[in-house]
């Protein structure tokens, strides 16, 4: 039993000591490139200040009421500014990190290694999925601090919790994307626009209720609206752990159908590319 299972153990722990290789990388990468991570953040503050005066525009009475309050319009818009950074990691982070392996010559190699087509697709966005969470907590205090915005700060716990389900969803839809761009290595316009037809149909910066009628049903049924729905009720509301449990439940059949779809596509694009000798081609 101890002798099966060691190999195993050493397997595994292997494979978690490249994720962390992954994520030494991009962090040293991102502390090279400063001014980069500069512009990320005031693009996303300028983001917040247009929405700001758009605001102003905007009746109250259109918005929802979560925990039984009234709340703004930057208060609501904030929270799904927050959860775009989620959706450009899923989305964009695997693609544009198999794009550039690409570019650079080094994506051969990298699946030429002896690591896991699985530990590859992770640890190309595993410094994200750590810093993105980082990165909406201070961006939603950010907000507060600069624009009065309140939020219910114990509800961060279950707006994580949302996270854990919603996570994987965008993240295999991303490794998807991927695939695609092992096989056609452009897609980065399909990839734009799909993102744009997400972000229309779903509540990021306006209310589900003003969409056209026959909108409607297709918006309330997009997993971002299902997890905005429950961020939003956690982080400008008083819902808790087991009050978000719904809309988590209503996030995992699209996460696992996400997930199984991702992997099944980057294995089958790299046999693919492998079999035609064209995986070193950009």
């Amino acid at each position: 039993m101890t002798l099966i299972a060691l190999p195993r153990f050493t397997l595994v722990s292997s494979e978690i000591r490249k994720l962390m290789a992954f994520v030494r990388r991009d962090l040293l990468e991102m502390l090279s490139y400063r001014l980069a991570f500069v512009s990320d953040w005031l693009s996303m503050i300028g983001q917040v200040v247009v929405f700001f005066f758009v605001g102003k525009m905007v009746s109250p009475e259109t918005i929802a009421s979560y925990g039984g309050s009234q709340v703004s319009y930057i208060e609501f818009v904030a929270v799904g500014i927050a959860l775009t950074s989620v959706l450009d990691v899923g989305l964009g982070k695997v693609i544009s990190a198999v794009r550039q392996e690409q570019l650079y010559g080094t994506l051969e190699a990298l699946l030429a290694s002896p690591t896991a087509s699985t530990t590859v697709q992770l640890g190309l966005a595993a410094y994200d999925m750590l810093y993105v969470p980082i990165r909406m907590t201070i961006f939603l205090v950010l907000v507060s601090v600069l624009f009065g915005a309140n939020f219910t700060w114990t509800g961060l716990g279950p707006a994580a919790f949302i996270l854990l389900a919603f996570g994987p969803l965008v993240w295999g839809l991303g490794v998807v994307s991927a695939a695609g761009v092992l096989t056609f290595r452009k897609g980065t316009l399909v990839l734009g626009f799909a993102g744009f037809a997400f972000a229309v149909a779903s509540g990021i910066y306006f209310p589900v209720g003003v969409l056209p009628t026959w909108l409607q049903p297709i918006a309330e049924a997009n997993p971002i609206t299902v997890a905005l729905d429950g961020m939003r009720s956690a982080l400008l509301g008083t819902a808790g752990y087991r009050d978000v449990l719904p809309e988590f439940a209503a996030l995992i059949p699209f996460a696992i159908v996400s997930v199984v779809a991702g992997i099944v596509a980057f294995r089958a694009a790299l046999r693919r590319e492998r079999r035609l000798g064209t995986l070193g081609l950009y």
